[in-house]
């Protein structure tokens, strides 16, 4: 009898030990960050990770950088023909040179003030568009079809006509630059909102809310995300027209500056005209992206 109870007391205290030894080597594992799973034979399985892992800082900036550096190298080397690719040097010098003599302050004041009166008015004419079309099905049957025939004409093929009906001033180009902008802003939008899970809506009604309660607590946490989507897209668009608007009869801003630079095979400018471009394009995208994050703080997702 008491060899029974020995040989029991002995087995129970190994596998306590090894249980005590499994957990150990297991909170070791967590403690280094790696996802473990303990197998019945104590054996220890690294989880596999999937998540694309710890966002970078500025890592959108690499690319750029990365850019710079392969293009500088090969001016550098004698690679590119100074004519036609000046080095980054000389377009940095060229850019001095145009904001010392006050040339490029003027033209990009200019070109922000079209792209910012442009953009205003398309943002709010997609947001208003989207949501009547959204959450009326009499709004949809008007609007929705109208849209989707818009966005299938080009854009910059409305040039001419809109030429026609209000002339070759200021008024035709902020109003090709919002209808650039409203497009993406409206699609994405209204597919936000028609994606909407139904049971959501009925909740709402079995709790009763208004109409005013239901777009502010359901319809725009859930279009929210759609929304900042057409609005990077309508931010980008809005450039993209700029820089042709502005060789149309402009006197100022930016794509004068570079059309002129073309009659007269300056490259350098033409290439201050690009970077300026990208900057802002880069600039506004990244303080959208910044304001998502912010707004959609709730949301765990990949990219966060």
């Amino acid at each position: 009898m008491t060899t029974s109870v020995d040989i029991t007391s002995a087995t129970s205290t190994t596998s306590t030990a090894t249980a005590s030894a499994e957990h150990a080597a297991g909170t070791a594992e967590s403690a280094a960050g790696t996802p473990v799973t303990v197998g019945a034979a104590g054996q220890v399985r690294r989880r596999r990770r999937l998540s694309p892992g710890r966002r970078l800082p500025a890592s959108r900036l690499v690319g750029p950088l990365l850019f710079l550096a392969l293009w500088a190298a090969a001016s550098a080397a004698g690679q590119l023909d100074p004519a036609a690719v000046p080095a980054p040097w000389t377009v940095l010098e060229t850019g001095v040179r145009l904001w010392t003599d006050g040339t490029l302050p003027t033209d990009i004041l200019t070109s922000l003030r079209r792209a910012g009166a442009g953009f205003a008015i398309g943002l709010t004419a997609g947001i208003a568009l989207a949501l009547a079309s959204g959450l009326s099905r009499a709004g949809e049957a008007l609007i929705d079809g109208t849209v989707q025939l818009n966005r299938a004409i080009p854009t910059l093929g409305l040039i001419p006509l809109f030429i026609l009906w209000l002339g070759i001033g200021e008024t035709f180009k902020i109003a090709i630059i919002a209808i650039v902008v409203y497009i993406p802003i409206y699609l994405n939008t209204h597919a936000a909102l028609a994606g909407i899970d139904t049971r959501f809506v009925e909740l709402a009604e079995v709790q009763g809310l208004s109409r005013f309660r239901f777009i502010r607590e359901i319809v725009v946490p859930g279009a929210l995300p759609g929304f900042f989507v057409g609005l990077r897209l309508g931010v980008t668009g809005s450039w993209l027209g700029l820089v042709v608007l502005e060789q149309i009869n402009a006197t100022n801003g930016l794509g004068y500056l570079m059309f002129q630079a073309q009659n007269y095979g300056q490259s350098d400018v033409i290439l201050v005209g690009l970077v300026v471009y990208g900057i802002f394009g880069l600039v506004s995208d990244s303080a959208v992206r910044l304001i998502e994050r912010r707004v959609l703080s709730w949301r765990r997702t990949l990219s966060g």
